[in-house]
């Protein structure tokens, strides 16, 4: 195997660099076997004088090659013709793996530099000399075809990019309401698609930069709103140059391990991408809640606007005093702060359907979130708060904190993907539970989690309530097997002292399995990622009805005694 693992041409702005970049991941084996005087010969060879290469196989090595590969790069293009090139370089996930990007113009230049590159390193320890070696694969750079440019969409339209873990979807939804509630024309791209005015032009996932790419090319569209995932900007990178708005919902643990993200902080620094292209006269909308979401502050040149539950929070003081503005809530009403004028009250937060009366901390979250980009956009406060109370959870945000209700009982159904997403739905079951009744789960998840997540989200469910069944998302499995997750879940079920027997191969199947053991007063919720359209209809069948704003604030009530 030779020292080039991948090379990718990202098309957009991306985790390296703010404008299109070529990503290449290196096997270094080579570096790692030469001996220190062998690396210290190398290193006055590419103009390191006075390197200290460290032992072979460790963490001083692996640094040392990461400084020796960034000045190969630079070497390699400027004898190709190249005097100004902006180098950037990582470790990977392995000792012997690194990672260096540098900006690209075209594809076929880009490409012979990467492999000119890895050329160089397949060399190491042989019997020729660096200089020959990196004269040749420098010839081969210069008569490589020129190839293609980046397709780097260059917006004339207003762009919302919202990411985050949880809640970016929701977010994304009301936004986009409340511009066509207000007489936009608004395109969106998410998970589920891409939209026109609420209409589905193609389904799919479009959370990558392709996304953006169909949304800006919708007749008549005169804003877009993209969910921007992590996965399209590791792959490809973000879909468009700028954006106007940026929003960060918040970070918290999913997907780590894959892609070579394997920490919070790492997360959180390929989500960052969005605030680094936000334009300098936009605003960039943070939670103040969450630290890693609030640190974005630091590296964006737009204008900061952050929400917090909390008006106090030590964070939104600091933003008001560099200037900035919060969203925050005031004797139950949702309202701007901002230097030197009084509280702006934009709308009664137990009036927003998505709440739940209030009731859901999470999407009082995303409602601020929502608010403040509007508002950055020149929405009216009357226009937004007419956006909101007209957002049905049924209707506009399906899959997301979805409650039915048949007599007394009430089922709640949300896609709850990882941990904060249980954390979040068993508090809206549990403020929706009246006296005396019971609580009833069906858990599961995407099999692309790490097996901690599964177990996790095992010992979640049967701390917190009375029935649990296991509700596997069959076309899901992502190379894992059935009896795998649901053996990963009944143990974190056991170290709450609770045995799981249920188990079904598909979300429908595990809602009917619930209904019928729900008694008439209890509650049920499920975890729900493919049979959602399946499920509406087996619960219209069931004589089960969308809950109202009216009807979820009764159920709180009830439920408060």
């Amino acid at each position: 195997m030779g020292a080039l693992t991948e090379l990718r041409l990202l098309d957009g702005p991306n985790l390296y660099f703010p404008r299109p970049a070529a990503k290449v991941t290196l096997d270094v084996a080579l570096l790692h076997a030469l001996s220190r005087e062998e690396g210290r010969t190398l290193a006055v060879a590419l103009g390191m004088p006075g390197a200290r290469p460290g032992p072979a196989h460790t963490a001083f090595r692996q640094r040392f090659a990461v400084r020796a590969v960034s000045y190969l790069v630079r070497r390699l293009a400027r004898e190709a013709g190249y005097t100004r090139l902006a180098v950037r370089s990582r470790t990977g996930s392995q000792v012997d793996e690194l990672i260096v990007a540098f900006p690209w113009k075209h594809a076929g230049k880009a490409t012979a530099l990467g492999e000119g590159v890895a050329t160089v390193l397949d060399s190491m320890g042989g019997d020729r000399a660096l200089a020959e070696v990196v004269e040749e694969a420098a010839t081969e750079i210069r008569e490589a075809p020129t190839g293609a440019s980046p397709r780097l969409l260059r917006p004339r339209i207003p762009v919302v990019a919202v990411t985050g873990t949880n809640g970016k979807t929701t977010t994304s939804r009301m936004l986009g309401h409340i511009a066509r509630t207000a007489g936009r024309s608004v395109g969106w791209s998410s998970t589920d698609g891409v939209f026109l005015n609420g209409e589905l032009v193609e389904a799919g996932d479009y959370s990558g930069p392709s996304g953006a790419g169909q949304v800006l090319r919708q007749p008549g569209v005169q804003l877009a709103v993209t969910e921007t995932a992590r996965g399209g900007i590791l792959r490809r990178g973000v879909g468009v140059a700028h954006n106007d708005v940026s929003v960060v919902t918040n970070i918290s643990a999913d997907h780590l391990g894959l892609g070579g993200i394997d920490t919070l902080d790492q997360l959180a620094e390929v989500k960052a991408v969005i605030t680094k292209i936000t334009k300098p006269g936009g605003w960039c909308v943070l939670n103040a809640d969450d630290p890693r979401t609030f640190a974005m502050r630091q590296g964006t040149k737009a204008q900061v606007w952050v929400f917090t539950r909390d008006p106090d929070s030590p964070s939104a003081r600091e933003v008001l005093t560099e200037g900035g503005r919060v969203t925050t809530v005031l004797d139950g009403w949702a309202c701007v702060l901002s230097g030197g004028t009084d509280p702006l009250p934009v709308v009664e937060v137990a009036s927003v359907p998505m709440t739940l009366a209030g009731l859901s901390r999470v999407n009082v979250e995303n409602t601020l979130g929502a608010i403040s980009a509007a508002l950055a956009l020149g929405f009216t406060t009357e226009q937004v708060a007419e956006g909101l109370t007209s957002f049905d959870p049924g209707q506009n945000n399906p899959g997301r904190m979805n409650v039915w209700s048949r007599g007394e009982q009430t089922i709640v159904v949300d896609l709850a993907h990882n941990e904060a997403g249980l954390e979040a739905l068993l508090e809206i079951l549990d403020g929706i539970r009246s006296p005396g009744s019971k609580l009833l789960l069906g858990i599961g998840t995407p099999g692309d989690r790490g097996d901690d997540v599964f177990v996790k989200l095992g010992e979640m469910a049967a701390l917190a309530t009375d029935h649990v069944e296991i509700v596997h998302k069959d076309t899901y499995l992502r190379g894992r097997t059935l009896a795998e997750l649901g053996e990963l879940l009944r143990t974190g079920a056991r170290g709450a002292g609770v045995e799981i027997v249920a188990e079904h191969a598909s979300e429908l199947e595990g809602v009917r399995s619930l209904v019928a053991a729900a008694g008439p007063r209890d509650v049920i919720g499920c975890m729900v990622h493919q049979d959602r359209t399946e499920i509406d209809t087996f619960l219209t069948e069931q004589g089960f009805t969308r809950d109202t704003a009216d009807s979820l604030l009764q159920l709180v009530r009830r439920a408060q005694g």
